[in-house]
Parts: structure tokens; C-alpha cells; sequence
């Protein structure tokens, strides 16, 4: 079977696993991964098997980013469980004011994204903007759209969640320069997603579904009285951010520091090492902030649950990448690979659109283009930096979110939107930050395109 048809018959088989069948993606991007082993042609004196093809794609991915998700995933489940995301929102809402509630909760939603799933960030933030809702009595959707808004981009572009986490170490992307990019092209389409919320606040304006008042009041899903101090939620957040930083510009510029810090960053600056550290600052976080060895314990327990399920995921996708770039699709479309960079990176946020309508799920969508993107990256000189092409794959994945996703049923039924509502609020504006994060990652590839 050629590259071409080995492709098709992945895609069918991780669309129609995960929209007809409803199957859990690890089961269906494992088996679309042997199914492309078992179908590539193969020579007589191949040295391999498929399976072992398709484990060591499986491994090889678990040993690159299976620790850092496990970390990331304990890291957003102490902070959350010490109420260190309460004490981000109402330092956001001091700064800003009261008054821009919606603005605070935009914010709070994109730092809250970079260690936690947006899902959860949603959990954490919606009593808030029904809080918001019963002082002012307005306001109530475009504070429902801020947190989308906001979570929805780091989410997605931002590591250590796992889709970005997946897509750069797929395309061979540094995590800082992942960071960075993420940050910067999340902003701006954050900021575009939030026009579009206050714009429909004015136009379909909406009532939070009747709960309870003391439900509300709580906020951020914890009754913790005591709260940590802002910049104890703050560092695990900040921590491997800034770790990760410091070491690529000690790689960059090995004179910036003196050489026994420089030899500290080498090992801190890490991302296994640097996630290690704000792991242990969030646990900490959690215990002195009141929370009882019960309490940490289930707290990690839970949390090494989720991050199990979430690694047998992205290993897959690892799995499926591997036996891709095994079945000769680099040399299909090398012509692509070493043409105009901007289409390049147009490709994959297409690529990942259509997979993403398809199926519904962003992290799937991701996982599938970072597998169809990367041999095509290998195949030549893309004439931009892969961090473009990582990029457009995360905004790629904001588009069509839609009945498939189960993100569209979590936004509809906690706030309590019908689907028409959802489609035109929700799943619009989230469209509107694919296409502006595509637009300003055009951009930026087309002033620095080898940064």
C-alpha cells in the first residue's frame, strides 16, 4: 500500500473509532498505529517487526514526555486542591478592578491553563462568574466566555499540558521556545476570542441556571478558608517556566552566567527536573496551606490516575507518528516540506481542523497532525522554524468544537446553554482564536521565520 493510502486508512480508523464507535482514543490510535505497520510495505530483509515498530514509537514518546505530564497533572491538582487558583482570581480582580470581573477571569483562565486542562479550569472558575452574576445581574455570558477563552489557548499551546507537550517534542521543538511562542500567539488570540464574548454578552445576554448560593460564593471549587499567599500559587506556576528559560539561554549563550550557574541550570533548567521542582513547590503549597497527609495523598493519587490514562494516550500517538514516518510518508510529500514555509504551517492548521471537526477531541486532533506534520518537517528544509508549524497545529485545534467534543457539553450544561447557544457563543469564539493564533503565527514565521 502506498504512503498515501497507509494515511487514509489511519485517519479513517482514529475518525471512525473515535466519532462512530466512541472508543477511548488510546484504542484507537494504537491500533491505527499497527494497522499502518501491519499494512507498509516491508522489505525481506527488514530488521524488525511491526509490533516492535509500533513499541518502540510507544516508548520512545512515554521516556520523552511521560514523566512531565505525570508532574504537570500533580502540579494542577495540588494547586487546585490548595485553593491557589482562588487566590490568582482575586488577585487578577484586585488589580483590575471589580468592575472587569470578565477580564480577570480571562486572564486567570490563561495562567490557570498552563498547568491544568482547560476542563478543569472551567470547573474551578464558573462559581465566579455566577458570583459576578448575582451582584450585578449582567454579565453573566461573557464571564462564561473569558474563562473558555482564556483556558482554551495555553491549553492548547502551552506546555506541560499534554497536546502542546506532545507536538513539540514530535516536531523537535524546544520546550522554552515552545513556551514562549505559546504564550505570545495565545495572547493575542485570547484577547480575540474575548472581543467576540463581550460582543456577544451585548447581543444574546444570558441567566446562569438556578443554584445554590452558597455553591456560588465558594468559588474556584474549595471551601478552604485559608488560602495560600499569591506567590505561593504563583510559583508552581512560574517555577518551570522560568527554569526552562534560563537554561536555553545558558545553551544559547553559554557566557550569560558565571560557569557553576550555568552548570546548576543544566540540570534544574531540565524540563523532567524543572517539572520535579514545581511539583514539589505545589505539593508543598497544598500541606502548609492546611491541607492534611489524607488530603495530599488523595490528591497525588488522583492526580498519577489521570496523568496514567493521559500518557497511554500521547504514547499511542507517538506509536502512530513513528509507523507513519516508517511507511515512507516523508518522501510522499517532500516537495511540500521543502516549498513555501508559510504553507507549511497554513497545512497544519488545516490538517488539524479537519481532523479536529471530524472526531472532536483538540488533544486527538493534535496528537494525529503532530504525526502527519512530522515526517513532513524530516522530509526537507521547511524554510520556517518548527515552533510555527507546532503553533498552527494547537490553533488548528480550536476550530470545530461542536456536539462531537465533550468540551462543548461541559460549557452547555454547567452554564446553562442549550446547543444553538453554545454553537453560536462558544464554539464560534473559539474558532475565532484558531484563526487569529493562525494569523499571528503567519505573521511572526513571516518576519523571523528561522527566529
Amino acid at each position: 500500500m502506498t504512503p498515501l493510502g497507509l494515511l487514509a486508512v489511519a485517519l479513517l480508523i482514529v475518525i471512525g473509532g473515535v466519532l462512530a464507535l466512541r472508543l477511548h482514543p488510546f484504542v484507537v490510535l494504537i491500533a491505527a498505529a499497527f494497522a499502518v505497520a501491519l499494512l507498509a510495505p516491508r522489505g525481506p530483509g527488514a530488521e524488525i517487526s511491526a509490533g516492535e515498530i509500533v513499541a518502540q514509537g510507544f516508548g520512545k514518546t512515554a521516556l520523552d514526555v511521560g514523566i512531565v505530564i505525570a508532574l504537570a497533572s500533580i502540579l494542577g491538582a495540588c494547586l487546585a486542591a490548595a485553593g491557589g487558583a482562588r487566590r490568582i482570581v482575586e488577585a487578577i480582580q484586585r488589580l483590575v478592578g471589580e468592575r472587569h470581573t470578565p477580564l480577570a477571569l480571562l486572564l486567570a483562565g490563561f495562567v490557570l491553563g498552563i498547568p491544568m486542562f482547560a476542563e478543569t479550569v472551567f470547573y474551578l472558575l464558573l462559581p465566579l462568574a455566577r458570583a459576578s452574576w448575582e451582584r450585578t445581574g449582567r454579565g453573566y455570558l461573557v464571564c462564561v466566555l473569558a474563562i473558555v477563552a482564556g483556558a482554551t489557548m495555553t491549553h492548547s499551546l502551552v506546555p506541560p499540558t499534554p497536546g502542546p507537550l506532545f507536538v513539540a517534542d514530535a516536531l523537535g521543538v524546544p520546550m522554552a521556545t515552545m513556551i514562549g511562542m505559546g504564550l505570545v500567539v495565545g495572547f493575542v488570540a485570547a484577547l480575540a476570542g474575548y472581543a467576540y464574548a463581550c460582543w456577544a454578552d451585548a447581543r444574546w445576554p444570558l441567566e446562569p441556571p438556578a443554584v445554590r448560593a452558597t455553591a456560588a460564593a465558594e468559588g474556584c471549587g474549595t471551601e478552604r478558608k485559608t488560602l495560600p499567599p499569591l506567590w505561593a500559587a504563583l510559583l508552581p506556576i512560574v517555577l518551570p517556566i522560568l527554569l526552562i528559560s534560563l537554561e536555553s539561554i545558558a545553551q544559547a549563550a553559554p557566557g550569560a552566567f558565571p560557569s557553576g550557574v550555568a552548570a546548576l541550570l543544566g540540570v534544574v533548567g531540565e524540563k523532567n527536573t524543572a517539572l520535579a521542582v514545581a511539583a514539589l513547590a505545589a505539593i508543598a503549597v497544598l500541606a502548609l496551606s492546611g491541607g492534611r497527609l489524607a488530603e495530599v495523598r488523595a490528591t497525588l493519587g488522583e492526580a498519577v490516575a489521570e496523568a496514567g490514562s493521559i500518557i497511554l494516550v500521547i504514547g499511542a500517538g507517538g506509536a502512530l507518528g513513528a509507523t507513519l514516518r516508517q511507511a515512507g510518508l516523508a518522501e510522499l510529500s517532500r516537495g511540500l516540506a521543502a516549498g513555501e514555509g508559510l504553507a507549511l504551517v497554513a497545512t497544519a492548521w488545516l490538517v488539524t481542523a479537519l481532523i479536529r471537526i471530524a472526531q472532536g477531541s483538540a488533544t486527538v486532533a493534535m496528537i494525529t497532525a503532530a504525526g502527519v506534520m512530522g515526517p513532513l518537517l524530516a522530509a526537507g528544509d521547511a524554510a520556517v522554524h518548527p515552533v510555527y508549524v507546532a503553533i498552527a497545529i494547537g490553533c488548528g485545534s480550536k476550530v470545530g468544537m461542536w456536539m462531537n467534543d465533550s468540551g462543548f457539553w461541559v460549557v452547555a450544561r454547567m452554564s446553562g446553554m442549550n446547543e444553538p447557544q453554545t454553537l453560536r457563543t462558544a464554539s464560534v469564539m473559539v474558532a475565532i482564536e484558531g484563526t487569529v493564533g493562525l494569523l499571528a503565527t503567519l505573521a511572526l514565521a513571516a518576519v523571523r521565520p528561522g527566529l
